[in-house]
């Protein structure tokens, strides 16, 4: 199931991709579909969420290891971008399920929502990660929060994808980190 949503999804983008032709493409029923993913939102948040788990992993290793935070958030930044650029269409239809479903519940995302895909599939979770650990040991100035930072930065990369689909992943990579140091710690600019 997994494997014909994250198809469907690359290849029709969250407008064009219906549950039932997923299930279909699975050879399951509909209801066997719902039963597993009770909405498109969960479903998609499910096929993106391996690629997030694997930047989480590597955020968290990067922190035990005590890795300077600027080497670990470039290295991260271009990893999401990287992804993100490989899987655009998917990645495209990730942002507009968080933004829809963002629209229908006009709340930030609830750790506790087993409905929302920006729950299940924290994507900016690693930022996330990175930042608050080089804003505890003052690496980092401590504003902004590190959970306001990190979803701009990931909702960004996302958007980028779309607005910008010709760009390299090392171009978008360099346009984030001068967002993300600007505002953190400008003597880490890339140049």
């Amino acid at each position: 199931m997994l494997h014909a949503a994250q198809t469907s999804f690359g290849l029709h983008g969250w407008a064009g991709t219906r549950m039932e032709h997923v299930a279909a493409t699975a050879r399951v029923s509909p209801a066997t579909a719902y039963n597993h993913f009770a909405t498109k939102h969960v479903l998609i948040a499910h096929v993106v969420r391996p690629y997030v788990d694997t930047l989480v992993a590597h955020a968290r290793q990067d922190v035990s290891e005590g890795r300077p935070v600027a080497h670990a958030l470039t290295d991260q930044v271009g990893a999401l971008a990287s992804t993100m650029s490989r899987h655009r269409m998917l990645s495209g239809a990730f942002l507009a399920a968080c933004q829809d479903y963002a629209s229908r519940v006009n709340a930030p995302p609830r750790a506790d929502d087993p409905l929302d895909p920006r729950a299940i599939a924290p994507l900016s979770e690693a930022v996330r990660l990175l930042v608050d650990h080089g804003q505890r040991t003052g690496e980092l100035r401590p504003y902004p929060p590190a959970e306001d930072i990190s979803a701009m930065i990931s909702t960004l990369v996302l958007l980028r994808g779309i607005e910008a689909p010709d760009e390299p992943p090392a171009e978008t990579t360099r346009l984030m980190l001068t967002i993300l140091f600007g505002a953190l710690s400008p003597a880490q600019l890339p140049t």
